[in-house]
């Protein structure tokens, strides 16, 4: 039994750990970093994370649920222009301040983040019908306009959430006609 409870402690200290990392520095991160900053060893991390792809989605999970939750509040809302104008801004500035999310989000390659960017199309396409928004804009737009802001933001090492919302207003001025 006691060796459940401290494997039980080693997994919450290793995703702790992986959040506090990737949050800091983005997905560049290695596992042996994630072990070191745990103080357990690499296996303890492969035993409950195979790939570091499983370790960023345990990470992002949590977040990812909660920024599906936000879009979905989004796209019940009455005004889904008006929706649109205060998410993109929010999701920005949520971004900014972590890395990993915000590298799971632009590479759009965990289901979550996919998930999410096609449900950011539907606002998109939910807003043209209460506002100015490009009649020919839609999820692909998201990706290369949102995801391509973020991404570059992460590699210039912006971190100041003013700038992010910035970017929020330019992108949404890219969506209106």
């Amino acid at each position: 039994m006691l060796r459940r409870a401290d494997a039980l402690r080693n997994h919450e200290r290793v995703v702790a750990a992986a959040r506090e990392l990737f949050a800091e520095r983005g997905l560049n991160v290695t596992v042996p970093e994630v072990a070191a900053r745990a103080g357990v060893g690499r296996a303890t991390v492969y035993r409950s994370y195979p790939t570091k792809e499983e370790l960023v989605l345990a990470v992002a999970r949590d977040s990812f649920r909660a920024l599906q939750a936000r879009t979905l509040a989004a796209l019940a809302a009455d005004d889904a222009y008006r929706a649109l104008s205060d998410y993109v801004p929010d999701l920005l500035e949520q971004l900014a301040r972590d890395r990993g999310l915000a590298a799971a989000f632009f590479e759009g390659r965990l289901l979550p983040a996919a998930e999410l960017i096609e449900m950011i199309g539907r606002l998109v396409e939910a807003a043209k019908t209460s506002g100015p928004v490009r009649k020919d804009a839609g999820v692909l737009d998201v990706r290369v306009v949102l995801c391509g802001v973020v991404r570059q933001l992460i590699v210039l090492d912006e971190r100041d959430p003013a700038v992010w919302r910035r970017y929020a207003t330019l992108i949404l001025a890219a969506l209106r006609p």
